[in-house]
């Protein structure tokens, strides 16, 4: 139903012509090399099979990945929309295909002006490879902005994207366990609109309620349903854990390699809180607000955790799914390793 060709269209629009080659300072592959060698060492966890190759790409070209995983997710939660017969039926829902792929392709831009690194992990597709993508001209851009180190900065970002793929690679269980989550939410996503209703004019009422859920939860609530907020709990603490990890890894990792450490967490702080207009209303509807308490809640559990019994102990949560904390228990750690104490060992 979505018009992907149109998403695409836009989100290149979005995002900016495409630029000449950009080069990173350094090698990418020899710092993304490094970066395994020193969360493997930290760590502790073993990557069953070789990482992704480290890949320099640009805006659109960033843009272009996720509107691919985006189809994953998006296409079963877009046959629910729209009329299922009538003689309006497809006239309607090709509107609305149209309409969809215009605001998925414009916010997909926007983001691909933001990203520094990602890890792109496939959940719905298991043919998909992953991939590991820096987005150089983003880089660059931040270094020049921040007043940092470019070549130091790209190496504390491939630390932390190649702490992503580490995680993966070597806990069996947690990309099956991300991706039933994630199904179980969308089938449970009810986006069926009454559309006898649309003929009509909201009242005040509406429009006032709408906005306090939007304001309260975001739109991934207000689609989700009350219903559902347990479920979507579970999924951002599982992601805090992996936000959370990677940015303590990040630093305890980079402490050795990064003269500038401590001037970088100060700057990517900066921009994280430093967002005003359409950045601000983009994470609230996007949820990308509850992405950056999941990097800050989830970052203060790791380190309350090693600092308390250490990095053995803060890698309990990869032993099961069952050993993930509960949200309560990321913003509360001495209560998440109580229960850790009171497992089995097998556990």
């Amino acid at each position: 139903m979505i018009d992907w060709s149109l998403a695409r269209r836009v989100s290149r629009l979005v995002a900016g012509p495409i630029a000449p080659s950009v080069r990173l300072p350094g090698d990418l592959a020899a710092m993304a090399a490094d970066a395994e060698q020193r969360v493997v060492a930290y760590t502790g966890l073993q990557p069953r099979g070789p990482l992704p190759p480290p890949e320099a790409i640009d805006r659109p070209q960033w843009a272009d990945a996720n509107l691919d995983g985006m189809r994953e997710i998006l296409n079963p939660v877009a046959d629910k929309l729209g009329p299922r017969s009538g003689p309006l039926a497809g006239p309607l829902r090709s509107a609305a295909g149209a309409i969809l792929a215009a605001e998925i392709g414009g916010l997909t831009g926007l983001l691909s002006q933001r990203v520094l690194g990602q890890y792109e992990l496939v959940l719905l597709d298991a043919e998909r490879p992953t991939r590991l993508l820096f987005v150089a001209p983003n880089l660059l851009e931040a270094a020049d902005k921040l007043d940092v180190d470019s070549h130091q900065l790209v190496h504390w970002v491939a630390v932390h994207e190649v702490t992503h793929a580490v995680q993966f690679s070597s806990v069996p269980w947690l990309q099956d366990h991300l991706g039933g989550l994630l199904r179980e939410l969308l089938a449970g996503v009810d986006v069926d609109v009454d559309w006898k209703a649309l003929a009509k004019m909201p009242t005040r009422d509406d429009v006032q309620e709408l906005v306090r859920s939007m304001r309260e939860d975001g739109l991934v609530m207000v689609f989700a349903g009350p219903e559902r907020r347990d479920l979507l709990d579970r999924l951002q603490a599982t992601m805090a854990v992996i936000e959370g990890h990677a940015e303590h890894v990040m630093d305890a990792v980079g402490r050795d390699v990064l003269p500038d450490l401590d001037l970088l967490r100060d700057a990517l702080e900066r921009r994280r809180a430093n967002k005003t207009g359409p950045w601000k209303l983009l994470e609230k509807l996007l949820g990308l607000e509850m992405k950056l308490k999941q990097y800050e809640v989830g970052k203060r559990f790791c380190d309350r955790v090693v600092e308390r019994e250490g990095v053995g102990a803060l890698h309990r949560v990869f032993a099961s799914p069952a050993a993930l904390p509960t949200w309560a228990e990321l913003q509360d750690p001495d209560s998440w390793l109580e229960r850790q104490r009171a497992l089995p060992p097998a556990a």
